[in-house]
């Protein structure tokens, strides 16, 4: 992609929002309700990003995996987040005041979560109450989860915009396969839940290490000036 992003999509956990212990804490007391060993925080750093079924895959012991366990504890999850989602979710520094100045470039902006479709609306109303982002989307039964590239594609769609000609800025090799899967420029963030090694080895064509590291590459670069004649 060399053409400056007309728009782009944000996915949410760990790129514009801090969710990682208030999904940790409702990990762990799922866990502790079925009385089973709980995790630490950072731990959940790798166990998020691909939904929630993955969630509760990823935080169960590999002998309790059998399909009622499953569901029980997927039921308990959602249960304890009901009640916390809010509760230390914050927005990364410099995120309110980045997504601000893109705005005011005109771009329009996006999100793609695999959370699900609901938390994803009430989450994103809470934390940047009256933004206009242009969609938010979760994950819905009709749509795969990232990094099938179905949901980033659609957003092109309703955007009017090839996929060539928007950013994706995530926090996981599953936003870098995602975007590279819909043909869309991967950003990498430094700031989420996945390190640089992750990035770079999933696409990331770039890394930013700050939030408004990201508006130079959104910015048209100012034309040179024209030569002198040295006759």
């Amino acid at each position: 992609m060399t053409t400056v992003p007309r728009a782009l999509i944000f996915d949410l956990d760990g790129t514009l929002l801090n969710t990682l212990e208030d999904l940790a804490d409702s990990g762990n007391a799922a866990l502790a309700a079925l009385g089973l060993p709980r995790h630490e925080v950072d731990a959940y750093r790798m166990f998020v990003g691909l939904g929630v079924a993955e969630l509760v895959q990823r935080m169960l012991p590999e002998q309790n995996r059998d399909e009622a366990t499953l569901k029980r504890a997927g039921d308990l999850l959602m249960g304890e987040y009901k009640v916390r989602w809010k509760d230390k979710t914050r927005p990364y520094p410099g995120i309110t005041e980045m997504l601000q100045s893109l705005l005011a470039l005109g771009l329009p902006l996006c999100v793609l979560s695999n959370k699900p479709q609901a938390y994803t609306d009430i989450t994103v109303s809470e934390f940047f109450p009256g933004f206009p982002f242009r969609f938010v989307r979760g994950s819905r039964p009709e749509v795969p989860n990232k990094p099938h590239p179905a949901g980033a594609l659609a957003l092109s769609g309703e955007l009017g915009l090839m996929p060539g000609q928007i950013a994706f800025v995530g926090d996981s090799a599953t936003d870098m396969k995602t975007a590279r899967g819909a043909g869309m420029l991967p950003v990498g963030v430094l700031w989420g839940f996945r390190d640089a090694a992750e990035l770079t080895g999933n696409g990331a064509r770039h890394l930013i290490a700050a939030p408004a590291d990201l508006l130079p590459l959104v910015v048209p670069p100012p034309l040179a000036p024209p030569l002198q004649n040295q006759g």
